[in-house]
């Protein structure tokens, strides 16, 4: 059974930084695609950043030179290292994977099959 199960976020001030984890259980996740997602109080949940099997990453315009997606394949973990953060980063985030191939590099929340709890990050002024 495939389990996702995420730490880190929190509250921080404009211009600080954060760092999520997610744990990947009954999966190789360095085998498929592996996702970030976001989503804020009244908006859809939109994608963030993507990692594929190969290691090419795919970022949203609107985190690009700001968030940093990798993960340790030694850990079967995934994470994502959010700097210079903004007050509309605010929102819920999940990690997300996909076993299909075709759907690699996604951004786009239909294509991801298993979804972590989801964790809080909260950017204040």
């Amino acid at each position: 059974q495939v389990q996702l199960v995420q730490s880190g976020g929190g509250s921080v001030q404009a211009g600080g930084s954060l760092r999520l984890s997610c744990q990947v259980f009954g999966y190789t996740l360095s085998s498929y695609c592996m996702g970030w997602f976001r989503q804020a109080p009244g908006k859809e949940r939109e994608g963030v950043a993507s990692i594929d099997k190969y290691g090419i990453t795919t970022y949203a315009d609107s985190v690009k030179g700001r968030f940093t997606i990798s993960r340790d394949n030694a850990k079967n973990t995934l994470y994502l290292q959010m700097n210079s953060l903004k007050l509309e980063d605010t929102a819920m985030y999940y990690c997300a994977t996909t076993p299909y191939d075709v759907y690699s590099g996604s951004l786009v929340e239909y294509t991801y099959n298993y979804w972590g709890q989801g964790t809080q990050v909260t950017v204040s002024s």
